[in-house]
């Protein structure tokens, strides 16, 4: 079920034609969630409309985010579901915080569609 949670969030933000989106499992690795969505917009426009898909694709199915943090203007916004995190990046923040570098031991998910 937490897969399925963190795919649709994947299809929602490829939708929005969000870049270099990745999915890791991270559940032999961290407490904090099961599963990292991670991707990147072009723009803080952009930022702010992968958001808001991803909020609403799953808001469809009954789920609200426990926290949200950020801002599309800081180039990092994240939506954390609890057992997945959402993190919405603008390029060079994303290059910084390597989120898939500091988190290389999790598998990436093979994403449908």
């Amino acid at each position: 079920m937490t897969e399925q949670k963190a795919q649709r969030a994947a299809r929602a933000a490829r939708d929005k034609k969000a870049l270099d989106v990745v999915v890791l499992d991270v559940r032999a690795v961290s407490s904090v969630a099961d599963y990292f969505l991670i991707c990147s917009g072009r723009s803080t426009t952009h930022v702010d409309t992968i958001v808001e898909a991803i909020r609403a694709e799953l808001k469809a199915d009954g789920h609200r985010p426990q926290h949200a943090e950020g801002a599309a203007s800081s180039g990092w916004m994240l939506l954390d579901y609890g057992d997945v995190l959402a993190h919405v990046f603008l390029d060079e923040t994303r290059m910084y915080y390597a989120l898939e570098r500091l988190w290389g031991d999790a598998p990436a998910v093979t994403l449908e569609g």
